[in-house]
């Protein structure tokens, strides 16, 4: 039986989190992880962990103030890493990339060059969508031209607020000014996809400012739109807040929602907005079924069976420690952490991939991939259907436009108790 306290449980953007991995002993070889796979259709990320700043809210795998040389060896590794992992997969397509962080553009021109070198060693930029993630001070005209001649499709910029006294407020110090004219010169490049990144539930923040900060970013006709409810976690800037502002949160959930709506925008997730008329990258990737290879310390890599990254931390001290550990790491061809999963799990993460979107998990390729039905598989979706979140028909699950706003609850409750135990034990650091 679902309980909850409210509305904003947590964000599960995959699943299962990296707190539920632990070291894996013996430590598998990526030949042998990936021999059996199918390889045809993967996902190539890579993890560049440098931010100019650490915003208050944040905590991902990122350290900020990094020297050039230490993203000159970081770069080292990365390449090492490459031809390591190149060698395990042996012969392998890829039909999307993104390079994600931390701050891709922390790094310069020169080095983002190189960092497209790397990716290249696996697939051609200009043959698969390519996304990569952005910041104000960092989207400057030299990085950008690198990388739209390299193939970026997508770039992801993080403006949060266009009003200043709420970016200070989430430990964010940048000047409206500074975020649109990133914004003028993203779009003097000429990107085929823009997305822009809001947060809601910010101190001080009023239905009025948050319009002033939605239409704003409306100028720029962006293909897509991230709505982000402020969350406060262990380690970050903003730990020490106390207050429940879910009521806040959800009022502005709706009214950002609504208004997207209404200015030509179709929901794709709670979070997700995409322009109407926008087709999405049009890549082959399911998320639900193809692998992804990720490249550097902080970056996850998916197979049917194993989830598999390097150490996870959020704290600055072991951020920083496991960056130098991966400076100095010699065995890339081995997978050092991760998370097996089992065939309960293979479904339990499937039905959690598919039913956060707007669209639903359709049933049928659910039942050719497992033999049952994912109703009678999860009886808890009962409870969701009674409060009205969830609708059902004979093709397919779908979330109704109440129960994308509880996205965030639904999505925990969904966890195993097996990975929640996991998760829980794991000390945060």
């Amino acid at each position: 039986m679902l309980t909850t306290t409210g509305p904003y449980q947590g964000y599960l953007y995959a699943y299962p989190h990296k707190t539920a991995y632990r070291p894996l002993s013996p430590r598998p070889a990526l030949r042998e992880v990936w021999a059996e796979e199918d390889r045809t259709s993967l996902f190539l990320y890579l993890h560049v962990p440098f931010c100019e700043m650490r915003c208050g809210f944040c905590n991902l795998f990122t350290r900020t103030g990094a020297s050039r040389s230490l993203a000159s060896a970081y770069l080292d590794a990365l390449a090492r890493q490459a031809a390591a992992v190149q060698d395990a997969l042996g012969e392998a397509s890829f039909a999307t990339a993104a390079f994600g962080g931390g701050t891709p553009t922390y790094l310069t021109a020169a080095e983002l060059s190189r960092l497209c070198d790397i990716a290249e060693r696996f697939v051609d930029l200009h043959a698969v969508p390519l996304a990569v993630e952005t910041s104000p001070a960092t989207a400057t005209a030299d990085r950008l031209t690198v990388l739209a001649e390299r193939g970026a499709t997508r770039v992801s910029i993080g403006v949060q607020s266009f009003i200043d006294a709420e970016a200070r407020a989430v430990v964010r110090p940048q000047r409206r000014a500074d975020v649109e004219a990133a914004l003028d010169r993203i779009r003097a490049v000429g990107f085929p996809a823009l997305n822009i990144d809001l947060i809601y539930g910010i101190d001080g923040q009023t239905p009025d400012s948050w319009l002033t900060s939605l239409n704003a970013a409306l100028r720029w006709e962006p293909e897509e739109m991230y709505l982000y409810p402020l969350y406060v976690r262990p380690l970050t800037g903003l730990e020490r807040r106390a207050a429940d502002w879910d009521d806040q949160r959800m009022l502005l959930y709706r009214l950002g929602r609504d208004h997207l709506l209404a200015n030509g925008y179709e929901q794709v997730s709670m979070r997700m907005f995409r322009r109407r008329g926008h087709a999405d990258a049009g890549t082959a990737y399911c998320c639900q079924t193809d692998g992804m290879v990720g490249l550097g310390a902080g970056a996850r890599s998916y197979t049917t069976d194993l989830h598999y990254s390097f150490e996870y931390a959020v704290g600055v001290p072991h951020v920083r420690g496991i960056i130098d550990s991966y400076l100095r790491e010699t065995r890339f061809d081995v997978a050092h952490v991760g998370f097996v999963l089992d065939d309960e799990e293979r479904r339990r993460r499937h039905l959690i991939q598919s039913l956060l979107q707007a669209e639903g998990m359709r049933r049928a390729p659910y039942a050719a991939r497992f033999g049952t039905d994912a109703r009678e598989d999860f009886p808890e979706l009962a409870d969701f259907a009674d409060r009205g979140w969830l609708e059902e028909t004979p093709e397919t699950l779908r979330l109704t436009p109440e129960g994308l706003a509880h996205s965030d609850v639904i999505g925990p409750a969904l966890i195993s108790a097996r990975v929640r135990a996991l998760m829980d034990a794991y000390e945060v650091r």
